[in-house]
């Protein structure tokens, strides 16, 4: 299962720095605020996407640091409303939402005692925003 996880997250990365590339690429030649705005989401959907990723390795070490998980879950909160603040695109702002969620919801899984909360509508919800930052 961790390793599934692992491969997820991993394409979800690569995804998002081709993007990356691809969207500074064509803000270099056509200097489009559109575009801009791409590369600034694909930028943030990474970030987010290497939170996920210490999430899921703060989950698989929650015994020995509980602190861990709380500071992932911060960090993707905080990624996640700076994609807000910089998108007025209806699908991104879906997909921020719904990760918020999934956020939350784990959250309060470690609110609740779980150290081993279920991080798969996360990396679902992670994936959908990268998708959706593509330009």
């Amino acid at each position: 299962m961790a390793a599934s996880r692992h491969r997820s997250l991993r394409r979800i990365t690569v995804t998002a720095a081709a993007v990356a590339t691809f969207a500074l690429t064509a803000g270099f030649t056509t200097g489009c605020d559109a575009v801009d705005k791409a590369l600034d989401c694909v930028q943030t959907a990474d970030a987010i996407a290497d939170s996920v990723t210490a999430l899921q390795q703060a989950v698989e070490n929650a015994s020995n640091d509980p602190t861990q998980l709380e500071e992932s879950l911060n960090s993707i909160d905080k990624n996640l409303d700076k994609i807000g603040d910089q998108t007025d695109n209806a699908d991104v702002d879906k997909a921020v939402e719904d990760l918020g969620k999934a956020v939350d919801n784990v959250r309060t899984s470690v609110e609740n005692g779980d150290n081993t909360p279920d991080l798969s509508p996360v990396t679902d919800a992670a994936g959908e925003l990268t998708k959706v930052c593509t330009p």
